[in-house]
């Protein structure tokens, strides 16, 4: 079963993780950035989103912006000592001691079509099946439901969404043939059970060389990089 979702933007940033400090946007949305649509739309836990291609409707533009962050994170040895001694008073972040100013290269006027598929998982339960997924899940995205505001990379760039019904999809870049270079194709989460019983999850990026061709990126043509 498949389906094809038309998303759009004034803005949007896909962050690339080699650039620590400053964030600057890949050319086109990624692959997660995509499932995380999917699943602001609808979500289940028996049901795996697979992206077949990424359509780009608009040309691709940057534009530099001034974006106020944090410069602290929350190391997660701090939260799992506070909740071991039941200690939470120091568990913040000061936004007003911490916040600093960064600059962004990010991407205006965004416009995709994301085409993908889906499939079940053991965690579905008998009465699931492909065909009642697709109907929810089309059924959503005409009526614009959805379970949190879909984004373009970054939460304070939401993005529009609607069933893309039309035919044919036009792109500004028949016929050309881009190569992205290698682009994050999703973080892979492995559980781990620890010696006291709990559990914990490895986290592992997940790489591809992209290639854009008449406008699709298809980020399964090549296979993965580890």
């Amino acid at each position: 079963m498949s389906i094809k979702l038309k998303v759009w933007g004034d803005y949007a940033c896909f962050t690339r993780p080699e650039l620590k400090v400053e964030r600057y946007s890949y050319d086109v949305m990624t692959p997660g950035a995509a499932v995380g649509i999917l699943e602001a739309i609808f979500w289940h836990p028996g049901l795996h989103y697979r992206i077949d291609k990424i359509h780009v409707l608009k040309p691709i533009q940057f534009t530099s912006i001034r974006r106020n962050e944090v410069k602290s994170r929350m190391a997660s040895s701090g939260v799992k000592a506070a909740v071991k001694k039941e200690a939470f008073g120091d568990l913040y972040l000061n936004t007003k001691a911490d916040i600093v100013q960064r600059a962004a290269m990010v991407l205006k006027d965004v416009g995709y079509v994301i085409e993908a598929h889906f499939d079940i998982g053991p965690e579905a339960n008998g009465t699931d099946n492909p065909g009642k997924f697709q109907d929810i899940l089309k059924r959503r995205a005409k009526k614009g439901q959805c379970y949190h505001q879909p984004y373009l990379g970054t939460r304070e760039f939401p993005a529009g969404f609607a069933l893309w019904e039309e035919g044919e999809i036009a792109t500004p870049y028949d016929g050309q043939e881009k190569d992205l270079g290698i682009m994050l194709h999703h973080m892979e989460y492995t559980p781990r059970r620890l010696n006291e019983g709990a559990v914990v999850y490895d986290v592992e990026p997940v790489f591809f060389r992209a290639v854009l061709r008449d406008g699709i990126l298809s980020p399964e043509e090549g296979g993965v990089l580890r």
